[in-house]
């Protein structure tokens, strides 16, 4: 009996477009799967999740991560907790010593791993920001 039953196996759908303006077959069926779950998942989700989902999506795409926007990140961060400029979540402007002393640690400790491996912009810009933070760091620590 098992050897005249046939095996059911399965079906592969080519959805890939052939030509300009030409369809696969499974095309024809609706949207992506992938679309259908995303729609299906804002319909399920909170309110307060669905306003989030709305708000990366006006902030459209991240910047490209390079040497430079972690740096720029990591400096924002020590300006942050050197009271320089405002914490972007609450406006408001606090002081916090040694998370910024942290930060700045460890933008010199890139420094020292990163030595002979950077380009001319990037060594540059990694000296410069290093010195700038250093120098608030003192002055805050003097009041």
């Amino acid at each position: 009996m098992a050897d005249k039953e046939e095996e059911k196996g399965f079906v592969i759908k080519d959805r890939r477009r052939f030509a300009e303006g030409a369809e696969a077959e499974g095309d024809k069926q609706g949207p992506e799967p992938e679309a259908a779950s995303a729609a299906d998942e804002q319909k399920t989700a909170s309110p307060e999740e669905a306003s989030d989902r709305q708000e990366e999506q006006a902030r459209g795409p991240l910047p490209q991560v390079t040497l430079a926007t972690f740096i720029f990140s990591l400096s924002s961060s020590a300006l942050v907790h050197l009271g320089e400029i405002p914490e972007p979540e609450t406006n408001q402007t606090l002081v916090d010593l040694p998370i910024a002393k942290q930060i700045i640690d460890t933008l010199g400790m890139l420094q020292e791993k990163t030595k002979g491996n950077l380009d001319q912009d990037e060594e540059r810009l990694l000296k410069s920001v290093l010195y700038d933070l250093r120098m608030r760091f003192i002055q805050k620590s003097d009041k």
